[in-house]
């Protein structure tokens, strides 16, 4: 989607709407490595802030008349139900 966006935003919104993309899973992956349950839980905490950040990513290019995002909407919201259910197993299995 971000290939579409104007070269202006090349160095600014491009670049951290891709960042931000990546790191959702490989901190979810990273995550399924640790073996600790509060480790993992801790770098699926910081997948889901990659995923909010993704989130406002999504509405600012909206709102800039960049991209038609509702079904990267529909898409990041039933990978933050996965992530908080992930979560939730992992903290319940801890106690």
């Amino acid at each position: 989607m971000t290939q579409h966006f104007p070269e202006c935003e090349k160095f600014g919104l491009i670049s951290q709407f891709r960042r931000a993309a990546v790191s959702i899973p490989a901190n979810i992956a990273e995550g399924y490595g640790k073996r600790s349950s509060a480790d993992k839980a801790r770098f699926f905490n910081i997948a889901q802030g990659s995923l909010n950040k993704c989130r406002y990513y999504l509405r600012l290019a909206a709102d800039l008349g960049y991209a038609e995002t509702e079904q990267y909407f529909k898409q990041i919201d039933e990978i933050g139900r996965m992530l908080h259910s992930d979560t939730k197993k992992v903290l319940s299995s801890a106690k």
